[in-house]
């Protein structure tokens, strides 16, 4: 894949280049893109998503002020090695990922899963994270987190009766405006028709299932040893994690602002993707 010349090693992630890593014994599927400078933004995904799954508006927004870096959690995607039934493993992972990726401290993106994820790596490896946005996502122990499965179940049940993407009903509401940003939201993920990802593995999907389980019943975590700044983002009727927990969030972080989307659910950040950008840029 020819990267596209353009200033600052900036492509589009449309055209960002696969590459790959090997580290922990794990090879590493990843994307990167935007200006070499500063502190890197890692991006941690969500449930079932590979890199084909981030919407390239946030990405591309991002990647014009902050280099980004995306990669498939192990055992998912193209990355190789079987997929871990905890969020602390998952956390281990990236760590690995990140440390193999010769970056001494990054900012975190992390979405729904990859919220969880990104909250245990601040609380394990806190010398590594400066910033920290987290949406969609809840604590250990939140609300409503243990029962991801039946809902994930029972949309993508749906999702395949009305021959939908699941994500229609998960991520976005059922007004007018939710179900258009649901459509307008899928129709990005397409842009990308190059070099694309492996989808997930039914085993992979199963074993991310246990671990975000797991991470529903633990007992809640310390957050107000997470010092970092956070942006706590998310739609006002998050279905899969429900948006209480983003309160929950605020009230727990010590260093925290929140960003609640009206008629949105769980991908709201992707919905108002504009407005998030220019949050994310603003805050970072």
């Amino acid at each position: 894949m020819n990267e596209s010349p353009a200033v600052h090693n900036t492509t589009s992630w449309k055209d960002a280049p696969t590459r790959t890593l090997s580290a922990g014994g794990v090879q590493f599927a990843y994307r990167e893109l935007g200006p070499n400078t500063g502190v890197p933004v890692v991006f941690l995904t969500h449930l079932a998503a590979v890199l084909d799954n981030w919407d390239p508006r946030v990405v591309d927004g991002i990647a014009a002020k902050h280099r980004v870096i995306t990669f498939d959690n192990r055992g998912v995607g193209a990355t190789t090695g079987s997929t871990p039934t905890t969020i602390e493993e998952m956390a281990q992972d990236a760590v690995t990922f990140i440390r193999a990726r010769g970056l001494e401290q990054v900012d975190l993106f992390g979405f729904s899963m990859g919220g969880m994820i990104a909250q245990v790596i601040a609380l394990e490896e806190p010398e590594l994270v400066r910033k920290m946005i987290i949406a969609g996502t809840g604590p250990a122990g939140g609300e409503g987190i243990d029962k991801v499965t039946r809902i994930s179940y029972l949309d993508t049940a749906r999702g395949l009766l009305t021959r939908q993407d699941p994500k229609q009903f998960l991520f976005f509401t059922r007004t007018p405006n939710g179900i258009r940003a649901g459509k307008e939201f899928l129709a990005r993920l397409e842009e990308r028709t190059q070099d694309r990802d492996k989808p997930i593995t039914v085993r992979a999907f199963r074993a991310q299932l246990k671990a975000i389980h797991r991470f529903g019943l633990q007992k809640p975590a310390n957050l107000a040893s997470i010092h970092q700044p956070v942006l706590v983002a998310n739609g006002e009727s998050d279905k899969m994690v429900p948006t209480t927990n983003s309160y929950d969030l605020d009230q727990r972080l010590p260093d925290s602002r929140l960003a609640i989307y009206p008629d949105a659910g769980h991908g709201g950040v992707f919905q108002f993707h504009q407005d998030f950008v220019k949050r994310a840029l603003a805050f970072l």
